[in-house]
């Protein structure tokens, strides 16, 4: 192996650089699913919004080995919290990775590490390193499609309605607002909306598996973004959001659930979801495997 390390180098947006490990993230979960905290989409719904840190993109850092991407050491949105990517085959890398996360990627003088509870050896490592475990956790589950996808139904005068049958905007942006428990009133300037339109322009973002449940008055009170890419066989749930004021009634299920199915039709033989909420567990999910958040005062 002739392994050489690398800076990011893509800069914001969708470059060549964004690709190259997009394409490693799907490649290291082609034969099992593997780096669940961190795969394509998660990569992908970061470099999609406008919050994402871009002055230190340069920072997050690439092992090669002649030259194919087989480990990656990375931020979500900003510095601080730092998740670790590596192809099976290349465990030697770890202590590697740790140590160049710890003098690269901290914040405000501490660096917090996403190792996954099943791996021992990075834990080790870790912990030479002077991390320690800490309470919080990123958490998986998974629904498993063999038996197909569960069936939902909606009250009268309800219906689903994808984004790419209904681009309204407005409409998103009232939903994911209210959903999420920011309030009543979105904001609707220019910047606000120019940040929900950049949030859906990941190049390989598919409308049509991203569900709105429509009110009779016609407003979108339930929505659930799905990822899938066709050379994969797992689906991914985010973000999924209800209105407050329409809560209880199913419609979370159903978004959720007919994402899932457009999915399945797609060739998706499981879907994810990055949360352990008992929510998903009534429909159909099951836990799996997570990480804890290690973490290091430098």
């Amino acid at each position: 192996m002739s392994i050489k390390f690398r800076n990011y180098k893509g800069g914001p947006g969708f470059s060549e650089d964004f690709h190259k490990v997009r394409d490693f993230l799907i490649r290291i979960s082609s034969r099992e699913l593997t780096s669940v905290c961190f795969m394509w989409e998660r990569w992908e719904w970061a470099f999609s919004f406008t919050s994402l840190d871009v002055e230190n993109l340069s920072k997050i850092g690439i092992w090669e080995d002649g030259g194919r991407i087989v480990g990656l050491a990375t931020y979500e949105d900003r510095p601080g919290t730092v998740f670790f990517c590596l192809d099976r085959e290349y465990g030697a890398l770890k202590k590697e990775m740790l140590a160049y996360a710890i003098a690269n990627l901290g914040r405000d003088g501490v660096i917090k590490a996403a190792i996954y509870d099943d791996d021992p050896s990075f834990q080790k490592e870790a912990s030479l390193l002077g991390m320690r475990p800490t309470q919080h956790r990123d958490y998986r589950s998974i629904m498993y499609l063999d038996d197909g996808v569960p069936g939902y139904s909606l009250p009268d005068g309800y219906r689903v309605c994808s984004l790419l049958e209904n681009f309204d905007i407005l409409q998103y942006n009232r939903v994911l607002w209210r959903g999420f428990n920011h309030g009543a009133n979105p904001p609707e300037d220019e910047d606000s909306i120019m940040s929900r339109k950049y949030s859906l322009s990941g190049p390989h973002l598919k409308l049509d598996l991203n569900i709105a449940i429509v009110s009779p008055e016609g407003n979108f009170v339930s929505y659930c973004g799905m990822w899938y890419d066709e050379s994969t066989d797992y689906a991914f749930t985010e973000p999924v959001a209800t209105d407050p004021d329409y809560r209880m009634k199913g419609l979370g299920k159903a978004a959720v659930l007919e994402g899932i199915k457009r999915s399945s039709l797609l060739g998706a033989k499981k879907a994810l979801v990055g949360s352990s909420q008992q929510f998903y567990f009534n429909i159909g999910f099951r836990p799996m495997p997570g990480a804890t958040f290690w973490e290091k005062k430098l």
